[in-house]
């Protein structure tokens, strides 16, 4: 059936579908979801949408059952919705297109595989000038080598490779129109992608100057590339923090973001989590700005009780204004009692949400000093961090 006009709540949406299995790139984890640079490829394409001032919101295509993981790679990035997408990629993407017009509808609609996560805004900037005139635009790029018909041993005849593209994504489109082209395309058949079903319906599709950086991350060999062109141009920094709160009785005990029972609690600067200081301390060393006192003076009364993991999320935040990932943090917690061991998973989990990083990219440990000193004499609790980062060079 021909779809309504919509009256657009957006102008230009970006559709990212992230719902697949990603089974030929290998590892186990669908390739969405698969770390590069210390960050989802997920997260890599919901970034290159974000920086691009023409787009108005982002909604994400997942697959079933993956709102948590999704989320948790997600970090504290903003998108419109997540979106359970269906059997097909088709099928994703009618889902989503549907959401988007459930929310008022929009303008215009860039549909993108989360796959090809290195999107210059350049080309989407190719693309929403094609759209001033034409209902649909792909990028795409002319095809350079030798083409040949042929089994998987023996090489035929050639192929012409003239007037021969690689289209590439996003894939730009008037959203009514993309809307009535799958509202009318033959189910029973299943598309390549979202131009060749605006083209069935009689539409034009203007293709425009792709990118190299485009290229879909399919097998795990592209995997290894792309970490490869990730590393180059920066630099790892270390940073170490250390810390220490006195234990004192009516005090709740914060340690690593989890609350512990225990008799008695931390007492100092906020809630006195000796073990978020000094991961941010360490952050803050590796960054050389300074330390937690520098950025949160004990002396101010507006940090008195203050939850650290608000301190966390700053460091982290202060990491990723440079442009940089945190690639890994190590935290050892000093003391003879609580015992930590029942808590260290939960203190991994919490300490990699705020971070916006793998569980596996934080360790916990703890130690006792065999009875000497402050904590030996369970006068308090002691707890050192190394962090180590990766900055650009010129950081």
């Amino acid at each position: 059936m021909a779809h309504a006009m919509t009256i657009a709540s957006y102008g230009t949406v970006a559709l990212l579908v992230a719902a697949g299995s990603g089974s030929r790139a290998g590892g186990g984890t669908p390739k969405q979801y698969r770390m590069i640079g210390g960050k989802a490829v997920m997260a890599h394409a919901v970034d290159a949408l974000a920086q691009h001032g023409g787009i108005d919101a982002i909604f994400v295509m997942i697959g079933a059952g993956q709102q948590e993981i999704a989320r948790t790679m997600l970090g504290d990035r903003t998108v419109a919705a997540l979106i359970e997408g269906a059997d097909s990629r088709r099928g994703s993407v009618k889902a989503g297109l549907d959401a988007i017009a459930a929310a008022g509808g929009a303008e215009h609609v860039l549909i993108h595989d989360a796959a090809r996560p290195f999107l210059p805004g350049v080309v989407i900037d190719r693309l929403l000038d094609a759209l001033a005139s034409h209902d649909g635009a792909v990028p795409a790029l002319p095809v350079a080598d030798t083409l040949v018909r042929g089994t998987a041993e023996i090489m035929g005849e050639g192929v012409a490779r003239d007037a021969l593209y690689r289209v590439q994504t996003p894939q730009a489109f008037a959203f009514d129109a993309i809307m009535a082209a799958h509202d009318i395309w033959d189910v029973s058949r299943e598309a390549t992608d979202d131009a060749q079903i605006l083209s069935a319906a009689g539409h034009d599709v203007w293709l425009v100057e792709g990118d190299e950086r485009l290229e879909k991350l399919t097998y795990a060999r592209d995997f290894e590339r792309a970490e490869a062109r990730m590393g180059t141009g920066m630099t790892v920094r270390v940073g170490m923090g250390y810390d220490v709160h006195r234990l004192a009785p009516n005090e709740q005990l914060w340690l690593g973001g989890v609350l512990v029972p225990h008799d008695r609690g931390l007492a100092g600067h906020s809630d006195a989590d000796v073990a978020l200081h000094a991961i941010v301390d360490a952050m803050l060393g590796a960054l050389a700005e300074g330390d937690i006192g520098s950025h949160f003076p004990p002396s101010d009364a507006q940090w008195r009780g203050a939850s650290s993991d608000r301190f966390l999320a700053y460091a982290r935040d202060r990491v990723k204004a440079r442009g940089g990932r945190i690639d890994h943090v190590d935290l050892t917690i000093i003391c003879e009692a609580p015992k930590i061991g029942p808590h260290r998973d939960a203190m991994r989990m919490r300490i990699a949400e705020i971070l916006a990083v793998p569980v596996d990219h934080v360790s916990v440990k703890a130690t006792t000093t065999e009875r000497l000193g402050f904590a030996g004499r369970r006068e308090g609790i002691a707890a050192q961090a190394v962090a180590t980062l990766s900055l650009p060079a010129l950081s």
